[in-house]
């Protein structure tokens, strides 16, 4: 009776690896995958951006922080709040007005009879005698004034390279950039601003070079007044912010630290200028340039930094001389020998190599004291 022997494992080749489920619209995905436990993940209230995803090994997508939270904050102002153009009259308006008011409260005075005597006969006016103050002529007095004080206290005269912002019970009503005379509400509150090109030349301020050494930084920062309205509404002190933004900025960009003799100058204004213009911008104030003026090492550093600059100077200083000399003793020797001027065994050429070494060294430190 015949046996049959089942194959055994070794005869099946190789062992086969682990089941894969495919089909047309996945790539290969384990097995195991399909039968995680986890909870299903928290949806994201954003809609953030995919930036890759590895196909076949179930990785999740990964994600991209919002840029918000990824760059530094920056500040807002109310978008309502834009510079407008105010409504003002011409100068001769009020003029007028005021000249009218005058001769209204003259009138009214040579109605009720109070004008002197000398009056009428300078201006060759009969006397009204049947006149008297009375709620007519008090009425006409009010009227008379208030018109000249209107017209008179309206009057303002406007400057170039200045403009008024005007408001009315805290309300912006406007900002007036016209020169001349003019005539403005006398009722508007007038905050004058200067929208001409400024400069500011800041005190020393605390700064650090790329490797945080200690520096106080002199800075000179060109800019103007844009936008009025955010200038004097948006913020309490325009110039006291620009020179907050001017020290924060010199806290987060390195400055070259004095002597350095690198070209990174126009690098580090470049990004001085844009961090301040992009925190001033907010609040209308335009900034064209922020630059150091006088970089200098901070006290607590200074006596150090002088001596390995010395130190530096010094050790420069003795690497060149001895690169001169060596140049000078190969001259020499190789000279002295092509020219058949002496034979030298090696003894002989380590020795006047040598003595000229020394003699040149001697030489170039009694030319150098």
């Amino acid at each position: 009776m015949s046996t049959t022997t089942s194959p055994t494992p070794e005869s099946e080749g190789p062992p086969r690896t682990a089941r894969l489920i495919q089909n047309e619209a996945t790539t290969e995905i384990p097995v195991h995958l399909l039968f995680r436990d986890e909870p299903a993940p928290v949806a994201v209230p954003l809609k953030p951006a995919v930036v890759s995803r590895r196909q076949g090994t179930g990785e999740q997508p990964r994600l991209r922080r919002p840029a918000a939270a990824q760059g530094r904050t920056v500040p807002e102002v109310d978008p309502a709040l834009a510079e407008r153009p105010a409504r003002v009259l011409p100068g001769a308006v009020g003029v007028l007005a005021g000249a009218c008011g005058l001769a209204g409260c003259a009138v009214t005075s040579w109605w009720a009879g109070v004008l002197p005597p000398l009056v009428l006969e300078a201006l060759r006016l009969p006397s009204y005698a049947g006149g008297s103050l009375g709620p007519a002529q008090w009425a006409a007095y009010a009227g008379a004034g208030a018109l000249g004080l209107f017209g008179f206290g309206g009057l303002a005269r406007g400057r170039t390279g200045r403009a008024w912002v005007l408001g009315l019970f805290g309300r912006y009503r406007g900002t007036v950039r016209r020169t001349g005379l003019m005539w403005v509400n006398p009722m508007l509150l007038r905050r004058r601003v200067d929208v001409r090109l400024r400069h500011w030349r800041s005190e020393p301020v605390p700064a650090a070079d790329a490797n945080g050494v200690a520096l106080r930084v002199v800075v000179l920062a060109v800019w103007r007044v844009r936008d009025t309205a955010r200038a004097t509404l948006g913020v309490e002190d325009h110039e006291t912010y620009l020179r907050e933004c001017v020290e924060a900025a010199l806290a987060r960009v390195p400055v070259e630290a004095p002597g350095s003799g690198r070209g990174g100058g126009e690098a580090t204004v470049e990004a001085l200028t844009r961090l301040v213009a992009a925190d001033a911008a907010p609040i209308g104030v335009e900034v064209f340039s922020v630059q150091p003026v006088r970089v200098e090492y901070a006290p607590e550093v200074a006596a150090a930094m002088h001596r390995r600059r010395i130190a530096a100077l010094d050790a420069e200083q003795r690497a060149s001389m001895l690169t001169s000399v060596v140049d000078s003793v190969e001259d020499t020797v190789t000279r002295l020998t092509m020219r058949g001027l002496v034979e030298l065994d090696d003894y002989e050429r380590k020795a006047l190599v040598k003595d000229l070494t020394v003699a040149f060294c001697a030489g170039r430190g009694e030319s150098a004291s």
